[in-house]
């Protein structure tokens, strides 16, 4: 797989100390310090708030006590852009001080001119957007010419020495063949690993018809892992297990803790993928959350979640207590025949409450009091 060895090490011993301790923990923070972007996806759920959220950015410091505060060994910082945000260089250089390890996912429009901000870490990724070759990622994102300075930016970040990874979202609809040829494309470049996941379907998203259910979420993954050798001719950040998972062949359910999300919005419950509410500290979050409400089986909006920041602290942890799942993984690649494992019964589960606009409503009302616990800049950055 396509992590480095020290980050893994350090992960697995944080998640066998953290097992060993039988309460709730944070494997990822993921971070949204801003929701602005300067593209406009269609499977997109984050950038069609107000101008009034969308000016809002996460300062240094509430970024800091982030990290501080829920104590997982890395962060992904995402958004909207984050390179948009103009202290987004010492963002980063704070958590490497502090020995995590971040990854910093970006477009990639703006990484000539703001590269020279950074410096290479071992601690240190950039993950480069990229949802498929030319055609497919151009069509993606809704602008033309963007996969063309992608590929620029994967290029000279790895000519000055910056790892560099790509995050590729698949729709329904991925061509397996193209897809595999892609992935080909890119360990022929040199990319250090992809993250891959099916794409989500976010109540706020323009194009709802694209995304994925769970059945067409296997047979794709199969489809495209066939024409990799089991996927071991491409090396992914994700975990075996959860790559196994995508292929049908385990039975999860998700652990929405494991990746918390904070936005200007605060901490998002219950999950990255899903906005019911926010917490005021990540305290609140773990402690008054009703964890038992959610999850595919039990939320009809769950019903056909597969998504790397649900389902890999469950293959993490099943990595810890059955070590040897991994070993036919690693010699022979993932399975892309055969029977499927069983799936988890939606009959009894709840119906999906509608409530985003909620939160919208709330936060408009602190910026116009001048409550909010966010800084307004405007957009240019």
């Amino acid at each position: 797989m396509g992590l480095p060895f020290r980050q893994a090490a350090k992960i697995g011993a944080y998640v066998v100390k953290k097992q060993l301790s039988g309460k709730k923990y944070p494997l990822v923070l993921m971070l949204e310090p801003l929701f602005r972007c300067n593209l406009a996806c269609a499977g997109c759920g984050k950038i069609d708030y107000p101008d009034e959220i969308l000016n809002q950015r996460m300062t240094y410091e509430q970024c800091m006590q982030a990290i501080d505060d829920c104590g997982a060994p890395a962060v992904s910082i995402a958004g909207g852009e984050p390179l948009l945000h103009r202290d987004m260089a010492k963002i980063v250089e704070g958590y490497i001080a502090r020995d995590k390890f971040v990854i910093l996912c970006t477009n990639a429009l703006l990484l000539a001119k703001k590269i020279d901000q950074y410096k290479p870490h071992p601690n240190f990724t950039w993950s480069i957007h990229l949802d498929g070759d030319k055609g497919m990622h151009d069509k993606s994102v809704c602008q033309d010419g963007t996969y063309d300075r992608a590929i620029a930016a994967i290029k000279l970040a790895k000519s000055k020495g910056f790892r560099t990874q790509i995050n590729c979202t698949l729709f329904d609809g991925t061509d397996p063949e193209r897809t595999a040829k892609f992935f080909d494309e890119m360990m022929a470049m040199g990319v250090d690993g992809m993250t891959v996941s099916p794409g989500y379907a976010y109540e706020r998203a323009p194009d709802q018809q694209h995304f994925l259910n769970r059945e067409r979420t296997k047979k794709m993954f199969r489809d495209i892992l066939s024409r990799g050798n089991g996927g071991k001719n491409w090396e992914f950040t994700n975990s075996s297990l959860f790559m196994d998972f995508l292929a049908g062949n385990q039975t999860y359910e998700c652990t929405p803790w494991s990746m918390p999300l904070l936005t200007v919005f605060g901490w998002q419950k219950p999950c990255y993928l899903l906005g019911e509410g926010y917490a005021a500290t990540f305290t609140e979050l773990m402690e008054g959350t009703e964890w038992e409400k959610y999850g595919v089986g039990k939320y009809e909006k769950c019903a056909n979640c597969m998504v790397h920041c649900g389902f890999e602290g469950t293959a993490a942890t099943d990595a810890i207590k059955h070590p040897l799942k991994m070993l036919p993984i690693l010699m022979k690649g993932i399975r892309t025949d055969g029977p499927m494992a069983s799936e988890i019964d939606l009959s009894n589960q709840r119906p999906a409450e509608f409530t985003f606009s909620r939160h919208v409503e709330h936060k408009m009302s602190q910026i116009k009091a001048g409550n909010s616990n966010t800084t307004e800049i405007e957009a240019a950055e």
